[in-house]
């Protein structure tokens, strides 16, 4: 697909520095630009690459301010980033969308399918299964019995949804994530092996949920586990039994949460943060990389390390740490000082 700058422009509510009759075709990274792309700048560390890129045209923000000669024209937005977002999304939507059911698949005769379906190729759709309007379902998609899974929702290749789980509407759910396996609960026996708590409860996504590839959200041992509206999982988190994740909560990869903790809304978690089991972390809390959370977070914290402590005692505690090999020396000048001080 192609289109002009000017319509580009007008999609976006910006305005052109330039020739608005370009023709784009594609989108390229702004360090990596060729002619007929499309490009962003929204991170000043980025600002250099704009007077040497090659693609055709650059969004930036309404109050960038060149400092030297540019080959480019500019798409002037108030948001580079957001501005971007949407014109992706706008592209994967005039895509032409798939549909009908490819066959070999198995589709319950019990199963209630809405209009506008997709189901893919070796996908197994179970007993009293309930699949809204405008549904995709890649190839080799199962899904349990009793599942219900809302409009507008994409399910992508080798997910797993097990029975009695509820998807809502709108969700991604991204190649190999499981929905619904049992959580982790064993009981310690007398006699040597654990004994299986067997899990009868289930998750619940709510709208515009999406999760990342081998992502894996379990089942409750009773009740459900809740992953709140806009809620956004990152690939290869653990999301633990009876956990409940509140609205626009985002979390990055290699993330776990153990069993019923509950973590509020608008929260930021970064990559490889554990948090443990049967805790609260507030509303608006801010969780840096590789953080180990072991007790109650209060609302618009941010916090850091492992355990979590304050970000900026966090990093005042590591200026003292990266000093510790000089006053090492400097304490054992001092105590060799004090000794022969004591000798005179």
């Amino acid at each position: 697909m192609e289109f002009k700058v000017n319509d580009i422009a007008m999609i976006l509510n910006g305005t052109v520095e330039g020739d608005g009759e370009i023709i784009i075709h594609n989108i390229s990274k702004i360090d990596d630009g060729v002619p007929g792309t499309l490009t962003f700048l929204s991170n000043p560390a980025y600002i250099k690459y704009i007077y040497s890129t090659r693609a055709s045209a650059v969004i930036v923000s309404t109050d960038f301010v060149p400092e030297g000669a540019l080959s480019c024209t500019l798409i002037r937005v108030n948001d580079p980033y957001t501005a971007l977002a949407e014109l992706l999304k706008m592209y994967q939507q005039l895509k032409p969308a798939r549909s009908g059911i490819e066959q070999p698949s198995f589709v319950s005769s019990s199963a209630r399918i809405g209009e506008d379906i997709y189901i893919g190729a070796f996908a197994y759709i179970s007993d009293s299964v309930i699949i809204g309007n405008n549904v995709s379902i890649y190839p080799h998609v199962f899904i349990g019995d009793n599942v219900f899974i809302g409009d507008n929702t994409t399910i992508y290749a080798g997910v797993k949804i097990y029975a009695d789980c509820k998807i809502g509407s709108d969700c991604i759910l991204h190649s190999g994530a499981v929905i619904g396996a049992d959580g982790f609960g064993f009981a310690p026996n007398a006699e040597g092996p654990f004994s299986k708590i067997v899990q009868v409860g289930n998750v619940i996504l709510e709208d515009m949920v999406e999760v990342g590839a081998n992502t894996c959200v379990d089942r409750a041992t009773m009740g459900s586990t809740i992953v709140h509206r806009g809620v956004k999982l990152d690939n290869l988190i653990q999301i633990a039994h009876n956990v409940e994740i509140g609205e626009n909560t985002v979390m990055a990869g290699h993330s776990g949460v153990a069993g019923s903790s509950k973590v509020g809304r608008n929260c930021m978690i970064g990559a490889q943060v554990g948090i443990s089991g049967h805790l609260k972390v507030g509303d608006n809390v801010k969780i840096g990389g590789q953080a180990g959370v072991m007790s109650n977070i209060a609302d618009n914290s941010t916090i850091i390390g492992s355990p979590v402590q304050d970000h900026k005692d966090f990093m005042r505690c590591m200026a003292i740490f990266r000093r510790l090999p000089q006053m090492s020396g400097d304490i054992s000048d001092l105590k060799k000082w004090m000794k022969q001080s004591e000798q005179k």
